[in-house]
């Protein structure tokens, strides 16, 4: 179930919050637990169980390490003092001083879980289908796999698996206390809106918030707001751009100038789509009472690859910053190490959005880049230009690499480069192509997409005070999506499948 689609908007969204509200307020988290799983299972029931024994897991992991898990568990970890399970209040731990075996255990036992389901689930096959090839390479072919056994990849287990991580990280920090009610925290993991495409939510930024929040007016006006600007970018801009890039992406020989319509169109594509999602997710929030951090900040307006990361997937870069950057020695080690650190940690955010090679090359292109930026003190080597024209090709570049975000394979993207740079000869079908691109509704559509993305101001500023000209804005916004909505058959969110 995707949010820009008519069964949420028109049933299953008017269901959940209905039931939420005339519930008494102890019972919410039940509700939202429940419609979250039927959000979840709607295309395969079977990734609920998935969901469920993470959310498992980590809950007694969170629980062990503050020395307040079930018995039998505390004592087969080790616990010598259990009788006091259940029975005090469940407080952050100190966060320097030492913890006990028993604690490290369980939180080796949430992170190897969470990583051993994510790994299976969406590395399996690249895993198989890598080794073979390598063999085959060497002449070895008699010693491939050749699985026949092909993993399906559940919606959204890399969003939730990074955020139920955060929880056994969090409390073993000393950063935020455990939960005691499973389900609390089995809400927390599931929160549908932003279950299977983010933005990472942190357990330390939202603790507080399941143990006591408001829902007020304001916030569920401000929460409409968030999701009919984000429905609107991606019913009326994504979605228009997406086909564009499908376009020229799936031709076989595109002149340069198509080529680079593509991937400029591309880039509108995913940023529009990607925000939207969190904007609707935002929004969506806001109605039930819970606050999310911002997850882009006009990203596109970025001067530096650095400063893109800044703005870019928030919630993502922080994650990566904080969970595996730092811990890695950041930059405390000296200058190699700090450089080394960037391109592993940006080599390991490719991986995790897709298991190819194309998104390894992509998070090693932008570690590259970021490492090059340190060695200038964070700015890039075409810092003394003029800022827009710093602006222009920080956003080329980024253009650059999302052309192996896009492409199916090596060797698809490699072709579409030469076709960028006029190293590849285009083919006559290419004149067919440009007569498709070049409509009146596709050029108007890239155009306002690129009014919006440098001139307009993001949907957290713009909607957090609500004027009346703003809530007429809104109101338009909503019902024209709603209207596309309802006879659009091209509508794709793009990072469900990372």
């Amino acid at each position: 179930m995707v949010f820009s689609s008519v069964i949420f908007v028109f049933y299953f969204l008017p269901l959940t919050l209905s039931l939420y509200y005339a519930v008494p307020r102890h019972s919410r988290h039940l509700v939202l637990t429940v419609g979250s799983y039927v959000f979840y299972g709607w295309a395969n029931p079977l990734f609920v169980v998935l969901l469920l024994f993470s959310t498992f897991v980590d809950y007694l992991c969170g629980l062990v390490i503050v020395g307040s898990g079930p018995v039998w568990l505390a004592r087969l970890l080790g616990a010598t003092d259990v009788a006091k399970c259940w029975c005090q209040p469940l407080q952050p731990l100190r966060q320097h001083t030492t913890r006990s075996r028993r604690q490290r255990l369980a939180l080796i036992c949430s992170l190897c879980s969470n990583l051993a389901l994510l790994g299976f689930f969406k590395y399996f096959n690249f895993g198989i289908e890598s080794y073979d090839r390598v063999i085959s390479f060497v002449g070895l072919d008699h010693l491939q796999l050749q699985s026949t056994l092909q993993v399906t990849l559940p919606l959204g287990i890399s969003f939730y698996t990074f955020q139920s991580m955060s929880y056994t990280i969090d409390i073993f920090r000393g950063q935020a206390g455990a939960v005691r009610q499973f389900i609390d925290f089995a809400c927390y993991v599931s929160l549908f809106p932003q279950l299977v495409a983010g933005p990472i939510i942190r357990f330390s930024e939202i603790a507080d918030q399941l143990r006591l929040r408001s829902s007020t007016l304001v916030k569920f006006t401000r929460g409409i707001t968030f999701f009919s600007i984000g429905l609107f970018k991606k019913i009326w801009l994504a979605n228009p751009c997406g086909q564009v890039a499908d376009i020229v992406f799936d031709s076989g020989f595109p002149t340069a100038l198509d080529a680079w319509c593509g991937v400029i169109a591309y880039s509108f594509q995913i940023y529009f789509d990607f925000s939207a999602y969190s904007d609707m997710a935002i929004g969506l929030g806001l109605m039930l009472g819970f606050v999310f951090p911002k997850n882009f900040d006009s990203p596109y307006q970025s001067a530096s690859v650095t400063e893109f990361w800044q703005r870019w997937h928030i919630s993502l870069s922080s994650w990566l910053r904080d969970y595996l950057y730092i811990p890695l020695g950041g930059s405390r080690s000296g200058k190699n190490r700090t450089y080394i650190n960037l391109f592993v940690v940006m080599l390991l955010g490719g991986l995790w959005h897709g298991a190819a090679w194309t998104f390894v090359i992509w998070g090693g292109l932008h570690g590259t880049l970021l490492a090059l930026e340190r060695t200038r003190g964070k700015t890039a080597f075409y810092d003394k230009l003029p800022h827009p024209v710093r602006v222009f090709i920080t956003f080329n570049m980024v253009s650059i690499g999302w052309v192996f975000f896009r492409a199916n394979d090596l060797g698809h993207a490699t072709r579409f480069l030469q076709s960028m740079f006029w190293l590849r000869s285009s083919q006559p079908p290419s004149e067919l192509i440009s007569g498709i691109l070049y409509q009146p509704y596709f050029l108007i559509t890239l155009g306002i997409s690129a009014i919006v993305i440098w001139s307009c101001p993001q949907t957290w500023d713009w909607g957090r005070q609500l004027t009346v000209p703003r809530a007429i804005l809104t109101s338009l916004a909503l019902a024209a999506s709603l209207a596309l909505l309802a006879t659009q058959a091209y509508n794709p969110f793009l990072y469900f499948i990372f």
